[in-house]
């Protein structure tokens, strides 16, 4: 599989396992990459913003636990838990603060880092972040039951997608809404992920949604937001809807919504040069100068 120029891999030791995190660039305030659930890992999100904020920040991309290269990794990786692998891996690097972008599941990381932790979070950017959505009665219910069965969270979704054309269709349907450039090589990437992990929905994923209500729900306390956010997101997403983004944006004290047309949910793979422009530009006015404060 192709590298990332210029990436190098370092680890991160943990009581579980090891945290893998891709690190790039040598100058300039930390920014912090945190990829979405699923067929996803910090490769496959970031492989093409990662070398342009490298330019002018020092970059991590962390592989979220039993993603990547982050295995083996042992017992379940709650909310709770991925909120520390944050924070290990900025004191790991010696960072006291950084800039987050993150990605559907890495999105609402994202969020709730700046919630619960504001002293670390310099500015955010969260593309069609998840932890902001609630589901009708009985809706919720069955989503509720795929994620307690594993026959249906992890056995189901694997066999479904087997082979590379299944990936590719998958793909095509779930995670974009146009033509993608480098097509081929995501769906190489993405049956990699499988082959090594399967294709099931992760630990946040099944343990963010109880019986009756959402375990993980942001919303009512997007309020306490205090660093400046962007919030990115395809109006063409079928796992995060436009509506849910841009009433979540409502609720974060002076955030920024950019809407990107006939985009689907991986909008940094699907239009990066664009997604890479607008990130740069946004973590590029940093005004006080504050990121990276050791």
């Amino acid at each position: 599989m192709r590298e990332i120029p210029g990436v190098r891999s370092t680890h991160v030791a943990a009581a579980e396992g090891r945290l893998h995190v891709y690190r790039a660039g040598e100058a300039g305030s930390p920014v912090l990459l945190l990829s979405g659930a699923g067929v996803d890992n910090a490769r496959l999100s970031w492989r093409h913003l990662i070398p342009v904020l490298a330019r002018s920040h020092q970059v991590m991309a962390l592989d979220w636990p039993k993603q990547g290269l982050s295995r083996p990794w042992a017992g379940r990786v709650t909310h709770e838990r991925m909120l520390r692998c944050v924070h290990e891996v900025l004191d790991d690097a010696g960072f006291e603060r950084a800039h987050l972008v993150g990605l559907s599941q890495g999105g609402a990381l994202a969020l709730a880092t700046a919630i619960e932790s504001p002293g670390r979070v310099d500015r955010l950017v969260a593309l069609a972040p998840a932890g902001i959505i609630s589901f009708p009665p009985v809706v919720h219910q069955l989503l509720w039951l795929v994620a307690t069965l594993p026959l249906l969270n992890t056995t189901l979704p694997t066999r479904l997608l087997r082979t590379r054309e299944q990936i590719a269709a998958f793909a095509r349907r779930a995670l974009f809404a146009g033509p993608v450039d480098d097509f081929d090589e995501i769906v190489d990437e993405i049956v990699e992920e499988v082959r090594v992990a399967g294709a099931g929905s992760s630990d946040w994923q099944n343990g963010s949604i109880g019986f009756l209500r959402m375990r993980v729900d942001l919303r009512p306390r997007l309020h306490e937001i205090t660093a400046p956010t962007l919030f990115i997101q395809g109006d063409r997403d079928i796992g995060v809807k436009l509506k849910h983004t841009l009433a979540a944006a409502r609720r974060v004290p002076g955030a920024r919504v950019e809407v990107l047309e006939g985009n689907g949910h991986w909008s940094n793979r699907q239009s990066p040069e664009r997604v890479n422009a607008l990130i740069a530009g946004f973590l590029a006015d940093d005004r006080d100068g504050r990121a990276g404060d050791r």
